[in-house]
């Protein structure tokens, strides 16, 4: 928010966004995101059999006379048991076609910054932002630290002390990394405060 902020001021375009940023910033906005548990494909195979399943499979469908349907059914009334259904023809049909869905209608639908129309005016609104120059690009150190590039980025300075803001700090000794039970570490910890 803070850098958006500084771009646009830097741009003097701050004026215009200001109103959105704020209503954007009073938004309370819950993240929730988790690394997938498998490879792509496994995260396609179970969506899609969300998106591309039909009303009744063919495991389900028992047998199929020249008048009638018999399926495999859960009777929500007797605490989800399932119970084979036998149905006529006309009537089995009539409720698979209630799942087909009237034309203009879609299956997966886009919410949010996903909407066409979102991305439409996204585009529109930042299309005032000047993208950065190749040649400025260019010019930048190719080769910094992550410090280097923490100050590029986001303009902190992460050696300056946080409480005077003048003094630059320094590194004493770097910890190890503790993989170890707590026991240990409260050990390796007493051993380098001493």
């Amino acid at each position: 928010m803070f850098s958006l902020k500084r771009l646009l001021k830097k741009e003097q375009k701050l004026a215009v966004f200001a109103p959105l940023l704020e209503k954007a910033w009073q938004t309370k906005w819950v993240v929730h995101c988790e690394p997938s548990l498998a490879k792509a494909e496994h995260v396609i195979r179970y969506l899609g059999q969300y998106t591309h399943r039909v009303a009744i499979t063919n495991q389900r469908i028992l047998d199929v006379s020249n008048t009638h349907v018999r399926f495999m059914a859960k009777d929500y009334r007797d605490k989800a048991i399932k119970k084979p259904v036998t149905l006529e023809g006309n009537e089995f049909l009539r409720r698979f076609c209630l799942h087909i869905l009237p034309k203009r209608f879609v299956k997966i639908r886009r919410y949010g910054i996903y909407n066409h129309t979102i991305k439409r005016n996204l585009a529109l609104q930042f299309e005032l932002i000047k993208k950065p120059d190749i040649i400025e690009q260019a010019d930048k150190p190719v080769n910094e630290t992550p410090q280097q590039r923490i100050k590029r980025l986001t303009g902190f300075d992460v050696y300056k002390c946080p409480y005077c803001k003048n003094g630059i700090m320094h590194k004493i000794r770097e910890l190890p990394k503790i993989r170890s039970p707590a026991l240990r570490a409260e050990k390796l910890f007493a051993s380098v405060l001493s």
